[in-house]
């Protein structure tokens, strides 16, 4: 007997299971395919995005690292990586104190225009980044924030801040607001109960929605291209211009670092959900 369905499901239920499972793997391989073709590229001896014949033999020496000691070894790219992790980590801070704070204010039932101010602090996730960024090009020029490191940080922290909103308030409805009315009636501060009982019940939708705001802008090159000058370049800015001048496999080297990475974030990220699960499966059982 087939343990994996309900004993009610008959033939026709197994057999549209059966399809929907074939669909599901058939989109994933679909859409993971070109990334895996990626990584064994990027060890390729020759410059070429290509399958040599040695490396369909598996031929140790087709296989080399030297373009990902190419990458430690090029100006341009420590440049952009450090850039990329500078930007990152400022806008992230930004919109996660932002982010948060909003959050913690839009759960309150007293706060006016609620639905409208929502609206207004996700819309960068709606309206398309070309845009965005043509809007903020002309904004910046009045301020002479064009192509400074404080106009790019601003403007991923603006696109980090709605990613931030979403997990707090997530974390939030699951929140016990007596807790916050008790601290206040022992004499604490707003703040100081905002700092000692809120932040701890909620750190797992903050930190979630802080690495969801550092990969957004990690990746970010839309906003880059309009408002970065040369000093400003990032590491997608760095493949685009790579793809257009210079094509080689250090930009498959870096892509599969990338890749390496957002694996990383994926598994905090799952990390953080099964952690704010059981916290909320404990907080339901008290």
């Amino acid at each position: 007997m087939d343990s994996t369905y309900p004993a009610y499901y008959n033939w026709r239920h197994k057999l549209a299971a059966y399809a929907l499972k074939f669909t599901a793997w058939a989109v994933l391989f679909f859409l993971i395919l070109p990334i895996l073709v990626i990584i064994p590229l990027s060890f390729n001896a020759e410059p070429f995005f290509s399958f040599t014949p040695g490396m369909l033999q598996l031929n140790p020496e087709a296989y080399s690292l030297k373009w990902y000691a190419a990458i430690f070894h090029s100006h341009n790219w420590l440049m952009a990586i450090r850039n990329s992790f500078f930007i990152g980590i400022c806008a992230t801070i930004i919109a996660t104190t932002l982010g948060t704070v909003a959050a913690v204010g839009l759960a309150s039932d007293t706060m006016p225009f609620r639905r409208t101010i929502t609206a207004l602090l996700l819309s960068p996730m709606i309206v398309p980044l070309i845009i965005v960024a043509a809007g903020m090009f002309f904004f910046y020029t009045r301020f002479n924030l064009v192509g400074t490191f404080t106009g790019i940080v601003i403007a991923h922290a603006a696109l980090g801040v709605p990613f931030v909103i979403i997990t707090v308030t997530a974390t939030l409805s699951g929140f016990d607001r007596s807790l916050y009315q008790a601290g206040l009636s022992l004499g604490a501060s707003p703040f100081k109960v905002f700092c000692d009982v809120v932040i701890p019940l909620i750190r797992p939708g903050v930190i979630s929605g802080a690495l969801f705001a550092f990969v957004t802008s990690f990746d970010e090159i839309v906003l880059v291209l309009f408002l970065a000058g040369p000093e400003q370049g990032t590491i997608p800015r760095q493949m685009f211009a790579g793809l257009r001048e210079q094509i080689n496999p250090t930009i498959l080297a870096v892509a599969t670092l990338l890749i390496i990475v957002s694996i990383l974030f994926l598994a905090t990220l799952e990390f953080l959900r099964r952690r704010s699960e059981q916290v909320r499966k404990g907080a339901d059982t008290e």
